[in-house]
């Protein structure tokens, strides 16, 4: 046996027969482990030095189970590359959720290649940059966007650090053009002298440009800051210009610097942060030492992958990721009929806020397990957990979350900055009345899923779906959930302190964006959400829902998700008793009309009924009363 649990009885069904639903999972302390064993074999001993080498561990045994050692959805989907660019065919990432064992997954390895054979997938080669340089998919639907609003500050990421100590402002500002000279995709401008874009590169000695600002001595210091921060994060692109990357080193004292940095997503992206973040590091330590560029060279570009990506995805490859998309997607619901604090504006406006949200230590080691035990990561245990909280709000069964994937799945690519990241959505099925561990089964097979159908780009899918258009929300989805596996953002600096700066940039693209990853051994990070739709206080009774939901899954994974209490006992008091004291003294001189009427007088434009979409105010239904007793008087 894999596990043994001790039980006082065995549960039964009214038929006196083992009811093997309700025997408990095994936690991690169940099951059997076993005694180191090296791998075997050529595969065993090439995949546990893959593994070691994404998951930063020692030693691999052929015994070890990929998840259990650190693994997510990112690391696998960087191994299934190394590991099909090593074989010559594509290994589904179902594969590596069937038989997270080393040697398990090694003997699926052998069995596909005794059937198929090795062969030598295509490389990413690069390509001529006399001729013009196309865009990529999604740099093709970003350029349209700003075209229409060649204001919009909707796509910048903007990025903040305070650096406390001395710091060598000639070797920073050194390492910062290196990295704009390394990578085309930063010196990448967007020109379309007939109206069709292409990519044109600026010079390799072009420079980023960082403008100084000094506070020091100044005593509105910390208000100066954040309206420098609020002017930089808010000051357009030109993308037929560039560069779409600019710096400001705000010096506060002279041992502490703020330092601003402002992207534009169509040449960056989440991944790409991490990378940046690396570099500079890397350069700097070295400019300071007085060396050289310690870094390699890389062997493609961004316009290269661009190049590729057209050609790559055609044809019958594209005709498949399509179908699947146009088949899961079919009949979704148009907009999660969340309830709101305010009216929707007949605009989607971009104005927001967050909240913080942290998932203890004690939490987080509970969902871990609880993964282990169901086959899913910890960021589809969470995912299920928040499509049963948006399930509750909405009074819908049938959701879609949008999930933003790095899309990094080829080795040429991970080292490169550049707008790879797709965005997937997800449609996740809550009917039923399912069970904890049904939920998660449902969520992984959806992961996978779109996992596996990732490459198509989602301006693409939404061309595909043709879902109702509007003003006021996004198409497909109206609440996404980024799960950050990447360290983006790490500096590792000689003599300085690092710390994230606030940016000032408070805009959201969604209702609501739930963002987490992993810190130490907590999962953190924030809510984000409209301030158009929803108070803060709203926001963070979410927040609290789905603590409240997470801790009961990891209580007991055979328990209907519908049935699980997410109210705390003061707001359950306050929602049953408080707003249900309804009394209320109206003067016995006066009928209902005249009462309804001394209403309309007081506010005419407060909304008086409500149903689905429709807001009729106390004028207006004031009106069609008067216009219906008109036409009953007309009648006789």
């Amino acid at each position: 046996p894999a596990a043994f649990v001790r039980l006082a009885a065995l549960p039964l069904t009214v038929n006196g027969k083992l009811d093997r639903k309700a025997l408990p999972a095994p936690d991690d302390e169940a099951y059997a482990h076993r005694a180191y064993e090296p791998p075997q074999g050529e595969i065993e001993t090439a995949l546990a030095q893959i593994w070691a080498e994404l998951l930063g561990v020692e030693r691999v045994g052929r015994h070890d189970h990929f998840f259990a050692l650190g693994g997510h959805s990112l690391v696998a989907v960087q191994l299934l590359s190394r590991v099909s660019q090593a074989i010559g065919f594509t290994l589904p990432l179902t594969t590596l959720f069937a038989k997270p064992v080393l040697a398990d997954l090694a003997a699926s390895i052998m069995d596909e290649l005794s059937r198929s054979g090795a062969q030598d997938l295509p490389a990413i080669a690069p390509v001529s940059r006399e001729a013009p340089l196309v865009l990529s998919f999604a740099q093709q639907r970003l350029w349209f966007l700003a075209q229409l609003d060649q204001s919009s500050t909707n796509y910048h990421i903007p990025l903040g650090w305070r650096l406390k100590g001395g710091l060598d402002r000639s070797a920073w500002q050194r390492s910062l053009d290196r990295v704009l000279a390394r990578h085309e995709a930063l010196r990448s401008v967007f020109v379309a002298p007939e109206g069709k874009p292409w990519v044109e590169l600026l010079p390799v000695d072009a420079g980023l440009p960082v403008v100084e600002h000094d506070l020091r001595d100044r005593p509105d210091a910390d208000e100066a800051l954040l309206g420098l921060c609020r002017e930089e994060a808010c000051t357009p692109f030109d993308l037929a210009r560039g560069p779409l990357i600019r710096g400001r080193l705000i010096r506060i004292s002279d041992e502490e610097h703020v330092l601003l940095l402002t992207q534009h997503h169509i040449v960056s992206d989440g991944w790409s942060l991490g990378v940046l973040a690396h570099e500079l590091s890397q350069l700097y330590r070295a400019f300071v030492a007085g060396e050289g560029d310690p870094l390699p060279p890389l062997a493609i570009q961004y316009p290269d992958y661009a190049a590729w990506q057209r050609q790559w995805l055609s044809g019958a490859r594209l005709q498949r990721q399509a179908q699947y998309w146009r088949n899961n997607l079919s009949g979704a619901p148009a907009r999660l009929a969340l309830p709101t604090d305010r009216p929707r504006p007949a605009q989607q406006s971009f104005a927001g806020a967050t909240v913080p949200i942290v998932i203890d230590a004690e939490l987080t080691r509970e969902l871990k397990r609880l993964g282990l035990q169901q086959g899913t990561t910890l960021f589809m245990t969470v995912l299920a957990g928040w499509a049963a909280v948006l399930s509750r709000l909405s009074g819908q069964d049938d959701l879609v979350i949008g999930v933003p994937s790095a899309n990094r799945g080829r080795r040429e690519i991970e080292e490169l900055i550049g707008f790879f990241v797709n965005t997937l959505a997800l449609r996740l099925d809550l009917s039923g009345e399912p069970s904890v561990s049904e939920l998660l089964a449902r969520t992984r097979r959806t992961a996978l899923g779109a996992q596996e159908h990732q490459d198509l780009p989602f301006e693409q899918v939404v061309e595909i779906v043709q879902p109702p258009r509007a003003l006021d929300h996004t198409p497909l989805f109206q609440v996404m959930l980024a799960w950050q596996n990447n360290a983006a953002g790490t500096f590792d600096l000689p003599g300085l302190m690092v710390e994230a700066a606030a940016d000032g940039f408070d805009q959201v693209k969604f209702d609501l964006e739930l963002s987490l990853g992993e810190q130490g051994e907590v999962i953190a990070g924030t809510l984000g959400y409209a301030t158009a739709l929803f108070d803060r206080a709203t926001i963070e009774r979410q927040r609290d829902y789905l603590l409240a939901l997470l801790r009961a899954m990891v209580a007991d994974a055979q328990q209907a998700v519908g049935r699980i209490e997410l109210l705390p006992a003061d707001e359950r008091a306050y929602l049953l008793e408080e707003l249900n004291r309804t009394e209320v003294t109206y003067p016995e001189q006066q009928c209902i009309h005249e009462l309804f009427e001394a209403q309309v007088q007081k506010a005419p434009e407060a909304v008086a009924v409500v149903y689905q979409d429709q807001r009729v105010s106390y004028g207006e239904l004031n009106a069609h009363a008067n216009q219906l007793a008109h036409h009953l008087i007309g009648l006789g």
